[in-house]
């Protein structure tokens, strides 16, 4: 059930409209906005007018435009570098200790398979591998010839650029493996 809201002086309906195209993401046309408020198209437009005038105030961060025959509400120009600023795309959350365990193999054993990893892992890795996927530090390199031919994994340049090496020559020489001892109780 739609609720009408009719105000009843000129500057509540300033304020209704103000809040109406502060909630909308797209222009909103005149006839919506007479719709919306109950006021005729008189009254909006003479609403419309008073906000835009209060709205070219120097000491206000916003102001009315006109656009795509509808009505809304937008920075000053004057304030698009803080709103540039605050947009930016944030930095991605760090990797998990999986998705790094995962990525230090691919690193080392490119290319390799899901198979593979896996069993060098002892897990599962389907998240931690589609995490690499979406953060391009990883990619697809062809498939195996092997059963099924199962798609091969590698690293990316972007992964260069992550981790700060020049090439994957950069990459620390892993730490050698103890010698497997036999098992205790002799074999003889």
């Amino acid at each position: 059930m739609e609720q009408t809201f009719i105000p009843e002086t000129l500057e509540r309906l300033m304020a209704a409209l103000e809040a109406i195209l502060f909630a909308s993401p797209e222009p909103v046309p005149t006839d919506s906005l007479v719709r919306l408020t109950g006021w005729d198209g008189e009254g909006v437009q003479a609403a419309l007018r008073l906000l835009r005038q209060r709205l070219e105030a120097s000491d206000r961060g916003l102001c009315l435009l006109q656009v795509a025959g509808g009505w809304q509400l937008a920075t000053k120009p004057e304030f698009a570098g803080l709103i540039s600023s605050l947009l930016e795309p944030r930095p991605p959350a760090p990797l998990s200790q999986a998705a790094l365990e995962t990525l230090a193999i691919i690193a080392y054993r490119q290319p390799i398979t899901r198979a593979e990893i896996e069993q060098l892992r002892g897990v599962r890795v389907d998240s931690a591998l589609q995490s690499l996927l979406e953060r391009e530090l990883v990619e697809e390199a062809g498939r195996a010839d092997a059963p099924g031919r199962p798609i091969l994994y590698r690293t990316t340049q972007r992964f260069l650029e992550w981790t700060g090496l020049n090439s994957l020559a950069d990459l620390p020489p892993l730490p050698e493996e103890p010698p497997h001892s036999p098992p205790a109780g002799g074999s003889d």
